[in-house]
């Protein structure tokens, strides 16, 4: 005997899955899709009466189960209970219940607010502004306290009257301070002793062009009277004649600017020094310079040996050209033409973008020559960076680059072109345009 209701009896269950079914798909597979409760039974009446014609497919005494329609949700007479569960929607998200949504019940956004762009630009502007208040700031004291401030000026006595404009003496001495053996015979240095000027020049910086003004070392000069560096003694003059070179390894510094016054009248307002050590550690710190080498030349005593034509010179080879004197004819004439030459491109390679704004070249170039050089106690940061500006002028073209005039030589002494460095030291003064050629 069954006692299963009759939708339910072996007889009636056909192909259907689960129970003891051997059908091959669950039920759900095929019919039921979306569950939905079938219609209310009338009032009086129960849904589970005797099978007939409309009896449920379950059989008749089975309560109705309930059916999953298709893109219909839960149906089971209270309405949809469970909108847009099976479209993938959770409770409190957009398009399913507790949260917004279309009229599709698809999921919607609200409107983003639109970025303020005034506002972004105002702080990344003020962000940037300060990191580079903030850099240059450092980047000022720290190079500041690299220079050697330890000439006094003011211990020159007898001095003509400043002029218009700025006039710099730069100087490379052959000083070997520092520099090991090794260093020594690496850059063909020698070990002489003292401290003797290898170039001399006068950089004028005015508003009618910029002037550099090369000093022969075996310039005929008159040693005038002056104070002594370190005794404070004042020495009076004895019409003595000696090469402009011979100042700076007598007393320094000061006697060479007291010396050049005295036989220019041109007033010296800063004093630039650097030594060999120094001058091939800024070459090699920049990456090399490039220059143009009109003819090929040699020379044992500085290490020179060069090929005419364009080349890229490092620190050990850009000191031997800037020395060299033996392989020219005119040797000091010819050898101060060259470092004026060099130190131009030098000056025109250190203020390249490459250089400027790489930090990690810019940086290790500006070390390097801050580290080399000696000014006097009044120059800045400023000044100096107007004489560099002034030299890459004058490299460029904007000035006038000439030796001091010469008009020959006696007792081995180049002895200066007297009338034409009245009328030179005038238009320095002055600050006019130079007309004056040098040799």
């Amino acid at each position: 005997m069954n006692d299963w209701p009759q939708g339910w009896s072996d007889d009636n269950r056909g192909p259907r899955y689960g129970r003891g079914s051997g059908g091959a798909q669950p039920e759900g597979a095929r019919a039921m899709r979306q569950v939905r409760r079938g219609p209310a039974a009338p009032p009086g009446q129960r849904s589970y009466d005797a099978p007939g014609p409309s009896a449920p497919p379950y059989g008749g005494g089975v309560p109705q189960q309930p059916s999953y329609v298709d893109g219909q949700g839960y149906d089971d007479g209270y309405g949809d209970y469970d909108s847009g569960y099976n479209t993938g929607q959770v409770y409190g998200s957009p398009g399913g219940p507790g949260g917004p949504g279309g009229p599709d019940g698809t999921p919607t956004r609200g409107p983003r607010p639109a970025p303020n762009w005034r506002r972004r630009i105002k702080w990344t502007a003020i962000t940037l502004a300060s990191v580079l208040i903030v850099t240059s700031v450092a980047t000022y004291f720290w190079a500041d306290s690299k220079l050697h401030r330890d000439v006094d000026l003011s211990t020159v006595i007898d001095r003509p009257e400043t002029g218009a404009g700025t006039n710099y003496l730069i100087v490379g001495s052959d000083s070997r301070k520092g520099m090991s053996a090794d260093d020594k015979k690496k850059l063909h240095t020698g070990s002489a002793e003292g401290q003797r000027t290898d170039s001399m020049m006068i950089l004028h910086v005015g508003d009618n062009g910029d002037t550099l003004i090369s000093l022969p070392r075996d310039s005929d000069v008159v040693v005038p009277s002056y104070k002594g560096s370190t005794s404070g003694k004042v020495y009076p003059a004895q019409g003595r004649h000696t090469k402009l070179n011979a100042a700076y390894a007598e007393d320094g510094p000061t006697l060479l600017v007291r010396t050049i016054e005295a036989n220019t009248g041109l007033h010296i307002d800063h004093y630039v020094e650097i030594g060999f050590a120094g001058f091939a550690n800024i070459v090699d710190a920049v990456g090399g310079v490039e220059i143009d080498i009109d003819k090929g030349f040699k020379d044992k005593y500085s290490g020179a040996d060069f090929k005419a034509g364009k080349q890229t010179l490092n620190g050990e080879q850009a000191l031997a050209f800037v020395r060299t004197r033996h392989a020219f004819a005119a040797s000091d004439l010819q050898r101060t033409k060259n470092q004026q030459k060099f130190l131009s491109a030098l000056a025109h390679q250190v203020a390249t973008p490459s250089t400027v704004l790489n930090p990690f070249k810019f940086y290790p170039t500006m070390g390097a020559g801050l580290d080399s050089l000696t000014v006097d106690k009044d120059m800045s940061l400023w000044d100096l960076a107007s004489m560099f500006w002034a030299m890459k002028g004058v490299s460029g073209g904007d000035g006038t680059s000439m030796n001091m005039p010469v008009s020959g030589s006696s007792g081995g002494n180049l002895v200066w072109d007297k009338a034409k460095v009245k009328t030179l030291v005038n238009e320095l003064k002055n600050d006019e345009k130079v007309t004056v050629s040098g040799n």
